[in-house]
């Protein structure tokens, strides 16, 4: 055991997580490489959990970055911030809700907790719809909504809530209908469980479920929900904490694979914005914003420094065409990840759109979850120079796959390769 990890024992909780077995310290990082302290160098196909979302240490971001703290690092939503409000403006136009308005938090928890407060004081209810094997944040208002019980430590909540089916496309009862079957069934359990309830304040939905194993359901379910919610004056909260910023290739919110009915009521996000940069915020119809009847503000929310870095790097990303290299090359990368998994005896499924793939893993010859080998091939890719990530529903069995969105082809072929070899050595 390091000295470092010794320390990091010695002063934090029990319950905050590290991978691998003798944890790895990361020192620096370039374009979608990040070296240790041993001075070895990875491939990182997992960016800081989905957030360095372009490149590390790019140049662009690191130049604003640096800019704006020698002009003022710090003010406060009490003083006018003109990056923060070049920044709102952009993301408001790109978010597809008219009449937007948007607050800036400091992470993706503290952008669902401020979405439930203002969906719960605009309905005057306290009920949320959520979906099973969802996750939401850490917070206490964003673990009472978290379909996961692996990332739900208490029962005890403000808000009460009821669980939707949908999330996950391949388990569960309805796995084995049609897409449209698939879709019919969640309605009519949706519209089975609003009579017998009262009015929920609000459905809030990952496109893409994020910790739950990058499951997601056919596209259109939402916007099947959408035409029940509307009839109930429900609110729809899109979580695009992960899914956003062109992620998923084929679309630039998760949202818009459910589009048909228009954009949510509500869209939060976080992560990839800020490559790094501690970034939140939501999007919501002015009228939804609007309804708190209270002051507020925000201390560190929308800070002079992460604003920079938020349009140096949303125009990066948009400047090169990221999502359109999330679609090529993330497309390229899970035909070479489905075509291992076909020769691998331990892999159930590849799924996932552009940069955002799971590889979910059983014992062999069974459909049962395979957590332990879900771990061993975490050490075995760490150990041949590839990060990646994990997660899952009731069991932890998925390799996660988010590598920052300018992955190259070569990068693309050199960690599917070291997947294949990992998969191998636990089989």
């Amino acid at each position: 055991m390091s000295s470092l990890h010794q320390r990091h024992l010695a002063v934090s909780p029990d319950w905050l997580a590290l991978y691998y077995k003798n944890p790895v310290e990361i020192t620096h990082g370039e374009g979608r490489h990040v070296w240790d302290a041993d001075g070895r160098r990875y491939l990182d196909f997992f960016g800081g959990i989905l957030t360095t979302m372009t490149a590390h240490a790019l140049p662009e971001v690191t130049k604003a970055v640096s800019e704006q703290a020698g002009r003022i690092i710090h003010s406060s939503t009490l003083y006018l911030n003109r990056p923060m409000v070049e920044l709102a403006e952009r993301i408001a136009t790109l978010s597809g809700i008219p009449d937007a308005r948007v607050f800036f938090t400091t992470s993706g928890t503290e952008a669902n907790d401020t979405a439930l407060l203002l969906a719960t004081t605009y309905r005057s209810s306290n009920q949320i719809l959520a979906m099973r094997n969802s996750y939401h944040g850490r917070s206490f208002s964003a673990v009472s909504i978290t379909g996961n019980s692996a990332w739900s430590p208490t029962n005890l909540s403000p808000l009460q809530t009821l669980y939707v089916h949908g999330g996950v496309r391949t388990r569960g009862p309805y796995a084995h209908l049609s897409d449209a079957e698939f879709i019919a069934a969640c309605v009519a359990d949706l519209e089975d469980l609003l009579g017998h309830t009262r009015e929920p304040a609000a459905l809030i939905a990952e496109p893409i479920q994020g910790v739950g194993g990058f499951t997601s359901p056919p596209d259109g379910l939402y916007a099947a929900f959408r035409r029940v919610l509307d009839r109930h004056g429900i609110l729809w909260i899109s979580d695009e904490v992960q899914t956003g910023w062109g992620r998923s290739g084929e679309h630039f919110w998760g949202w818009q694979a459910h589009g048909e009915n228009g954009p949510p009521d509500i869209l939060t996000f976080a992560k990839g914005i800020g490559n790094g940069m501690s970034i939140g915020g939501v999007v919501a119809r002015a009228d939804v914003m609007n309804c708190l009847d209270a002051n507020s503000i925000s201390t560190f929310g929308g800070s002079p420094v992460t604003m920079a870095a938020g349009l140096a790097n949303l125009s990066y990303l948009l400047e090169h065409d990221l999502q359109g290299n999330a679609r090529r090359v993330g497309g390229l990368l899970i035909e070479r990840l489905r075509a291992i998994g076909v020769a691998s005896e331990c892999v159930r499924e590849v799924r996932g759109r552009g940069l955002m793939i799971g590889i979910e893993l059983v014992k062999p010859g069974t459909d049962e979850a395979n957590p332990e080998a879900a771990a061993a091939v975490l050490e075995a890719a760490r150990e041949g120079g590839l990060l990646i990530g994990k997660g899952g529903g009731h069991n932890t069995s998925v390799l996660r796959i988010a590598p920052p969105l300018s992955l190259t082809i070569p990068e693309a072929e050199e960690g599917a390769e070291i997947l294949a070899e990992a998969l191998r050595s636990v089989e």
